[in-house]
């Protein structure tokens, strides 16, 4: 996938297709490459660059809110994910999480309890181009932590975005491998209280964080916090295995 920019437009298309908006129609060429411009059949020209995160953000499709891309950050850089870990994910949605782990190099295995939802998110993955490193599964990934174990399965990373995930979180040291770290992504306090009592069950250095973040506004009269935006999203629960 690509992305065609037009000043304030941006379009997410394959080489090969053929983009037709009210600023023409353009052919976009097989072999065409990041950096280079194409124009339109009325000479409208369209910046070509190569798909990165933010981009995957804005436009893969959604069955849902998304996790942000700064609890996102705070996820990879606080657990370390890199290439060649296993990460077992609880809630896919609409996938955003386990694209960027998969575009880090990591082995994503996914459980979305809505197979409409699970379909979208492996139509996502394509997009994103990760597929060979998600596994989107339908189920409910408390139902299935026995045959996991029994299995021998075991992952560097956990990480869970549904309302069981205290259930899960529970049985968090079967599945991690030593030194392993359980992720919760909880909306309530309520559902993070109950997800740190399950991980000092049989975890350590249980971690809890609010993640804000503002935007500055710069302009004429002076430089302050922008007052638009959204503030707050969920908390995060790290433990370790």
């Amino acid at each position: 996938m690509i992305l065609l920019v037009h000043e304030d437009r941006e379009y997410c298309r394959e080489r090969g297709d053929t983009l037709e908006t009210d600023l023409g129609v353009l052919e976009i060429p097989e072999d065409v490459n990041a950096g280079e411009t194409l124009e339109t059949h009325l000479g409208e020209p369209f910046e070509v660059r190569e798909m990165r995160g933010p981009d995957l953000f804005n436009h893969l499709d959604r069955t849902g809110a998304p996790m942000m891309p700064r609890d996102i950050g705070l996820i990879i850089g606080h657990t370390g994910i890199a290439a060649g870990d296993r990460v077992l994910d609880a809630g896919t949605g609409t996938g955003i999480l386990s694209a960027y782990l998969g575009r880090v190099g990591a082995n994503v295995t996914t459980y979305e309890i809505d197979p409409e939802f699970a379909e979208v998110a492996r139509s996502n993955m394509e997009t994103a181009e990760v597929a060979d490193h998600v596994d989107v599964r339908v189920g409910d990934l408390a139902e299935t932590v026995d045959d996991l174990v029994a299995d021998g399965e075991r992952f560097d990373v956990l990480t869970l975005d549904t309302e069981d995930a205290p259930e899960v979180a529970a049985r968090a040291d079967d599945l991690l491998v030593p030194g392993g770290y359980l992720v919760a992504y909880v909306p309530f306090v309520e559902g993070t209280r109950a997800v740190v009592e399950a991980a000092r069950e049989s975890l350590g250095d249980v971690e809890t964080f609010e993640t804000i973040q503002r935007r500055m506004d710069v302009g004429d009269r002076g430089t302050r916090p922008s007052t638009a935006g959204v503030g707050h999203t969920g908390y995060l629960v790290f433990a370790r295995a």
